[in-house]
């Protein structure tokens, strides 16, 4: 069994539950995003991993003899990165493990703003293909209201940049981030980004605050008042409604999510919208994740 020391605790997306998680960064660079707990711990304080430090945990990897397929690129903000240092990591990986098939990593909109779209051409070639992203939302208010720094026209930029590159991204949204005077807009102007931008991969997630909704409610000037189940199946309705997508495959599948929603779009919106507006209009008729099955 392979020997790798993580700094914990350690995240990945849902769809990297096989893959080999290779830490090259630890917490996140930004870290200012009032609905995220993920690296609030001391130890998750924000630093690079060096390269030695990288190649002596691909070697332990290859000396453990297990089948790797897929990396995701640890921790939260690995595409940080320059270019140099991430050319080099996709360098060491191609020469410890070459039969990897992807290399992923999270990606925020800001850390592709000093890279090119031939750096990118360059790091998808050597495969690192898959970048999630967490847009969150394309309302540029709400967006000021949770401190992402990012904004409507920053994501789209990034999301273009990956797209010019021949590489591909998974996209996040989170469902009730505006709470209800917020609702429509966050639904309204997401759509509008992730049609502007057609993703290969669209996910919605529900905001929850584990750790209590004060420092959120901050930004918000004590006005944020969250969506109740209903409201989240409203707000649903309005971003499956603005989507204009050609070949998005679609998840609202997360343990926070009450309404399970998956397919193609834009050939599946019918029936997904027919889904919502069946839970809007009678919840007993749709299945739907008990409460004590929910989080995060």
């Amino acid at each position: 069994m392979m020997q790798i020391p993580y700094v914990e605790p350690v995240f990945r997306p849902p769809s990297e539950a096989y893959s080999l998680i290779l830490q090259v960064t630890n917490g996140c660079s930004w870290n200012n995003c009032t609905f995220c707990e993920m690296y609030t711990q001391p130890q998750k304080r924000f630093r690079f991993k060096p390269q030695q430090e990288i190649e002596q945990e691909l070697a332990a990897v290859v000396a453990s003899a297990e089948p790797v397929r897929r990396i995701f690129l640890a921790d939260g903000d690995a595409m940080t990165l320059s270019f140099r240092r991430l050319k080099m990591i996709m360098q060491a990986i191609n020469a410890y493990l070459p039969d990897v098939q992807r290399v992923s990593s999270y990606c925020l909109p800001r850390n592709l703003k000093n890279k090119t779209v031939d750096e990118l051409a360059e790091l998808n070639s050597m495969g690192l293909s898959l970048f999630y992203v967490g847009c969150e939302s394309g309302d540029n208010l709400v967006l000021e209201r949770v401190n992402k720094g990012e904004n409507f026209d920053t994501s789209l930029a990034a999301l273009k940049k990956i797209k010019a590159a021949g590489a591909k991204s998974s996209v996040m949204i989170l469902n009730g981030m505006g709470g209800k005077r917020y609702s429509e807009q966050h639904a309204v102007n997401s759509g509008r980004l992730m049609t502007a931008a057609q993703p290969e991969y669209l996910s919605t997630l529900v905001v929850s605050f584990p750790a209590g909704v004060g420092r959120y409610q901050q930004g918000f000037g004590g006005e944020f008042e969250a969506l109740d189940q209903a409201g989240l199946f409203l707000e649903m309705y309005w971003l499956l409604d603005n989507l204009e997508l050609e070949n998005t495959i679609f998840r609202s599948d997360h343990a926070s999510n009450y309404l399970i929603l998956k397919g193609n779009l834009g050939r599946d919106k019918p029936r997904l919208l027919q889904t919502v507006r069946a839970a809007l209009d009678n919840p007993s008729s749709v299945h739907l994740r008990p409460e004590y099955l929910r989080g995060l």
